[in-house]
């Protein structure tokens, strides 16, 4: 059954992409009447449904959580497309689903072909705080990233004086940087809790396994700190503001799964 379900999410995932691209490209030619929101959503949330059972009956057991590498990268794919699909309940972000649905499409399928070769751990209810803020954070400022490549893409066209394409059914650049820098505040605040909570419910944050992570997690929240503070005290923005987060977010891709993916594919520990 989970097989089955996770087959389906992959397929609504791909076609709400596809609809997305749709939207998208009948925006740029100016015609009259656009694609309703409310189909793609509606798959979306079908698709995020499917996924999260998927990986409850994957992940989740009596025993404890399984956490290996491919159902760690479904997990955070998942959260991300719940949390832009909430998002764009909201705010104009459902075009960013044209890049990160596709990719919540590939981490399923990932675990279904290869995942459940983890063992279930049982887990403190203080460890489960820390996982689920961490993949709260990294899931918020993925999205934080895929939006400053498509701001740094959208200010590279405005400075030219030739916007065009798909660049002008952008929201306006002040906006593109606002829920931007939103996004990255509440992911920052995640952040912090992930870091708190570890210090707080884990032996020794700095043991061999796992010292590379934790100095790059915190190297992580002080850059994406030292940019809400200039954000907050110097108003960065642009270029600065583009490349501190994308720099946060690779720190924070290498702490959560490069050092996953050498330890469990490649050591096999």
């Amino acid at each position: 059954m989970s097989m089955i379900a996770g087959f389906i999410a992959t397929l609504l995932y791909l076609g709400a992409s596809v609809m997305l691209a749709l939207r998208l490209r009948r925006k740029v030619a100016h015609e009259p009447q656009p694609p309703a929101r409310w189909p793609v959503l509606t798959g979306w949330a079908l698709a995020v449904l499917l996924h999260g059972a998927t990986i409850y009956g994957d992940a989740f057991s009596p025993s404890g959580i399984d956490m290996g590498f491919f159902n760690a990268l479904s997990l955070s794919a998942w959260l991300i497309a719940l949390l832009l699909w909430t998002a764009s309940l909201r705010h104009p972000l459902e075009l960013l689903g044209i890049i990160l649905l596709p990719f919540a499409a590939l981490a399923l399928a990932l675990e279904l072909s290869l995942g459940g070769t983890g063992t279930a751990t049982a887990l403190p209810a203080g460890l489960q705080i820390h996982i689920l803020t961490s993949l709260l954070a990294y899931s918020l400022l993925a999205i934080a990233a895929i939006q400053a490549i498509l701001l740094a893409i959208q200010n590279k066209h405005l400075h030219n004086h030739h916007p065009r394409g798909f660049i002008r059914a952008l929201p306006p650049l002040a906006m593109m940087e606002s829920l931007l820098f939103q996004i990255i505040g509440l992911g920052f605040v995640f952040l912090s809790a992930s870091l708190a909570s570890g210090f707080l419910f884990l032996e020794d944050l700095f043991a061999q396994q796992v010292a590379h992570k934790t100095v790059l997690s915190i190297a992580a929240w002080l850059l994406f700190g030292t940019l809400l503070f200039g954000r907050w005290r110097f108003g960065w923005r642009g270029r600065i503001a583009i490349r501190w987060t994308l720099g946060g977010f690779g720190a924070l891709v290498l702490a959560y799964f490069g050092s996953k993916l050498v330890l469990e594919l490649v050591l096999g520990r």
